[in-house]
């Protein structure tokens, strides 16, 4: 393919390929790999058993953030089993040279938000991580895929991960967000109109007028959830506001090595003739704030819609909607504004950063969570944490009756003391909401932005953050 018509994925992709294999695999070079506590120990006992060490550990970096619990993270700590994971990370790293980021440094928090946040993430490379949501890192222009604990192995093992090309869709986003519409609203826009299989095969590459004036954090929401979508990755193009993210990061290239790696950076963004296998469009002028109703991040509507009938979907979808009504005890045509909540949970790696707890805090601040409510707060990193302590973030969730929790990836997948008990209704920032996907087998997610869950956790309810923004 001529240079001119290469998009960003085929670039790296080129760029980091080792060789051609059988069956249109490519043996791929990875350039940072970052694990965390749930998936690699398995990964480091298999090397152990092939008498392999690390290949590059210079390449490999780690922190705690599945497991961790988020009230107190004094060693050791209170659940014998999460001891036992931070411990073999611990030892596992030593042994082979990683650098790790624990708690007692400063600097750890979710695999997602620090790696942004260091200057460990940078344009034109190839990223792996052990779990699914790696796809974050798409917003600095990275191909970046998550991966399964044999193939956690792989790159331990060779730097190497044998994969297969996959196709791009260019997702162009035009108009332009009205208030209380946020980054979350866009891409779950994006899933409910391509469906959580749609992005089988492909990797998303989102532009347009929308993306392009977000801010990084932003973008890291829109890439996080191209996994829900079912893409093998997502990734916006590098420009001006991915250089001066990075600018003075802690990994951040400097002096002479900067001025080579921004010209690469900027080299790899895909130019006005790429090609891409599919164009979508979508409108973001008409979007309101969404809220998900049902078992997977598909099932969303406008926060002033009412549930759809079961008839108005596919034949296909038909059977997922009607088990979504029967779990989430939901009925066709009621509105989604005004269902009661018990949790409200704003964190994760889709929005545990400081804008977003700005934004949550500018809607906290105008009321007081109920007594029947109990809500969090999880900055996304150490890091986030002192920065809102500094902006006196904290006092503001706390006066209004919120949590504030020490860093983690807390109530999003419950693997950690923060879980929802029996058919606890959670409005939560995070990125998934199926079935038990909050720690209890019966628990309801609804998935929305975190300023809408700071209004749903002090009104009580499902609410429509344009009325607190007025």
């Amino acid at each position: 393919m001529s240079p001119t018509r290469k998009n960003l994925l085929d670039k790296v992709w080129d760029a980091h390929t080792v060789r051609e294999l059988p069956g249109d695999q490519t043996q791929l070079f990875i350039g940072l790999h970052l694990i965390h506590e749930v998936t690699s120990p398995q990964a480091f006992s298999m090397l152990r058993e092939m008498d392999r060490p690390v290949r590059f550990p210079e390449r490999t970096f780690a922190t705690v953030d599945h497991i961790i619990p988020t009230e107190s993270q004094a060693r050791p700590l209170a659940d014998d089993l999460a001891e036992e994971m931070m411990q073999a990370l611990e030892r596992s790293t030593a042994e082979a040279g990683i650098e790790m980021f624990g708690p007692e440094k400063g600097e750890q928090g979710i695999v997602h938000v620090i790696g942004p946040e260091m200057g460990l993430t940078q344009p034109g490379m190839t990223i792996a991580c052990g779990d699914s949501h790696t796809s974050t890192h798409g917003a600095f222009g990275a191909v970046a895929f998550g991966i399964g604990t044999s193939q956690v192995r792989d790159v331990l093992a060779t730097q190497c991960l044998t994969l297969a090309r996959p196709k791009v869709r260019r997702i162009e986003v035009t108009g332009r967000l009205a208030s209380g519409v946020y980054a979350k609203d866009v891409i779950l826009a994006i899933i409910r109109e391509l469906g959580v299989k749609g992005g089988v095969g492909f990797a998303y590459e989102y532009g347009g007028p929308v993306i392009e004036a977000m801010t990084i954090e932003e973008r890291l929401t829109v890439c996080n959830m191209s996994i829900e979508g079912g893409a093998r990755c997502g990734y916006i193009n590098p420009d001006d506001a991915t250089i001066e993210y990075l600018r003075g990061r802690k990994y951040s290239p400097e002096g002479e090595a900067w001025d080579r790696a921004e010209a690469y950076w900027r080299g790899v963004a895909s130019g006005p003739g790429a090609h891409y296998d599919e164009r979508v469009t979508l409108d973001s002028s008409t979007l309101a704030p969404s809220v998900t109703w049902g078992i997977n991040p598909e099932q969303s509507i406008s926060i002033d819609e009412k549930l759809p009938r079961v008839d108005a979907v596919s034949a296909e979808n038909q059977p997922s909607i009607e088990e979504a009504y029967a779990y989430m005890g939901l009925s066709p045509g009621e509105p989604i504004i005004g269902t009661k909540i018990d949790v409200a949970f704003i964190g994760s790696c889709t929005n545990g950063r400081i804008s977003d707890l700005r934004e949550a805090a500018k809607i906290a601040q105008q009321g007081q969570v109920p007594a029947h409510v109990k809500a969090l707060v999880v900055p996304g990193s150490q890091a986030v944490a002192r920065q809102a302590e500094a902006e006196g973030l904290p006092e503001v969730f706390r006066a209004a009756g919120f949590q504030w929790r020490e860093a983690g990836c807390s109530m999003c997948l419950a693997m950690n003391p923060d879980k929802l008990v029996g058919r606890e209704v959670c409005a939560s920032s995070s990125n998934r909401n199926f079935k038990g996907r909050q720690g209890s087998p019966t628990g309801r997610t609804l998935l929305m932005s975190p300023a809408m869950v700071a209004a749903a956790a002090i009104r009580g309810e499902v609410s429509d953050v344009r009325e607190l923004l007025q």
